[in-house]
């Protein structure tokens, strides 16, 4: 009783000290918006770029890309906190969220977001067929294989979810060649191999939490060695990605190597530490910075090919 008390003090202290703004900015995770908006200009740009069109003489498409996909992804990711409403309270990292202080209301996270993702699909839809397919399969994969299904029954869970995260390129390709090609389908894997590491580092800092919250997520299931064994495997996997984009130069794949060698060493290193903690929070942000660098220098390298 006295938890329950607890718990129900500090989700209202966190309701009383937020924004309306900062409330609907964690609904739709603002963070995981941006982050994927970067994967989808990369693929429009490199889409652009491989077919000797200019996108200045195309804004409509970018405009159409660019805010379709972000209503998607922040009506999947408020979709995402509408089904975990239940679990999230038993997560520390979770209770400033709308869902859980009660800021917004079940019915109306609902409604919000199908109208994120419906007036994105439209948007999708006016940049290219393929586009709009693409974000169809990109929500279903984040909101029924993920969030509905394999979250909470399978250890796997993380491997699935990374499905959803790697389409995103895949749209902004799309927009601009239907078709899509090698190159499309390289940041495809790239982005899926990446997140593994990424999120195995996260749920590592968060195991107490997905344990009381029933979530079958690697560490608390395998333990931390084995995690580590995982991550280690999944960035030897990134090793060969960057030369199926051998059209942005040499400068590219020496830049991405230098990357995939700096988060190896750093993985290796994960089986000696004394904080396992401390070393989870640092490939964490490793994998940021990787994704960030490896995804802005696609772009740059584009435009001297």
């Amino acid at each position: 009783m006295s938890n329950s008390r607890s718990l129900s003090a500090e989700t209202h202290e966190a309701a009383e000290t937020t924004t309306f703004l900062q409330d609907f900015l964690a609904l739709i995770k603002i963070g995981i918006v941006n982050s994927n908006l970067i994967t989808v200009f990369t693929g429009l740009w490199l889409a652009f770029q491989f077919s000797d069109r200019h996108f200045l003489q195309e804004m409509d498409i970018l405009v159409y890309t660019l805010v379709g996909s972000a209503f998607i992804i922040a009506g999947s990711a408020a979709m995402n906190n509408y089904i975990d409403m239940d679990i999230d309270p038993l997560m520390a990292s979770k209770k400033a969220r709308p869902t859980v202080t009660g800021r917004f209301k079940p019915s109306a996270v609902l409604a919000l977001a199908s109208f994120f993702i419906v007036i994105g699909e439209i948007f999708l839809f006016s940049a290219s067929v393929s586009a709009g397919l693409f974000g169809i399969a990109g929500i279903l994969a984040y909101v029924v294989l993920y969030s509905m299904w394999s979250k909470r029954k399978h250890v796997s869970n993380t491997i699935v979810g990374s499905i959803s995260g790697a389409i995103p390129p895949l749209i902004g390709w799309a927009a601009v060649e239907p078709t899509l090609g090698w190159g499309a389908w390289a940041l495809f894997l790239i982005m899926f191999v990446w997140q593994p590491p990424h999120f195995y580092a996260l749920a590592m800092k968060r195991t107490e939490e997905y344990r009381a919250a029933g979530i079958p997520m690697l560490p608390v299931v395998k333990g931390f060695h084995r995690t580590k064994k995982s991550m280690l495997a999944w960035v030897l996997l990134l090793f060969p990605l960057p030369f199926l984009l051998m059209d942005l130069g040499i400068s590219f794949i020496i830049l991405a190597t230098l990357l995939n060698i700096g988060w190896l060493v750093l993985a290796i290193r994960g089986f000696n530490v004394k904080d396992d903690l401390k070393w989870a929070k640092t490939m964490f942000i490793y994998s940021l910075n990787y994704m960030t660098i490896l995804f802005v220098s696609m772009i740059i390298f584009a435009v001297f090919v």
